[in-house]
């Protein structure tokens, strides 16, 4: 929107009528996973999707954004998400 670079984004709408949308940058994962391996690119990707749930969730909530305290919620969601798999 800023035009800023950014590994994911969540799109609210100004009419809360209209349905957001999350994207997620994925053109980067075969080159994080050279380096990084599989199970780390994935979990990048899964945590930059975890941010943009919380924004997510602030906006059906409040209608608003902020980045206060995201990312803390964003390693819980994180966590929670682990706990339930053996690989991303």
């Amino acid at each position: 929107m800023h035009k800023e670079l950014a590994d994911g984004s969540f799109v609210a709408p100004f009419d809360r009528n209209v349905e957001p949308y999350i994207r997620i940058a994925t053109g980067d994962y075969p080159a994080i996973r050279r380096e990084r391996g599989r199970d780390d690119a994935l979990a990048e990707m899964i945590s930059c999707l975890c941010h943009e749930i919380i924004h997510y969730q602030q906006w059906i909530g409040t209608g608003e954004l902020w980045e206060r305290g995201v990312g803390r919620q964003q390693t819980t969601l994180l966590h929670r998400y682990s706990s339930t798999v053996d690989h991303p």
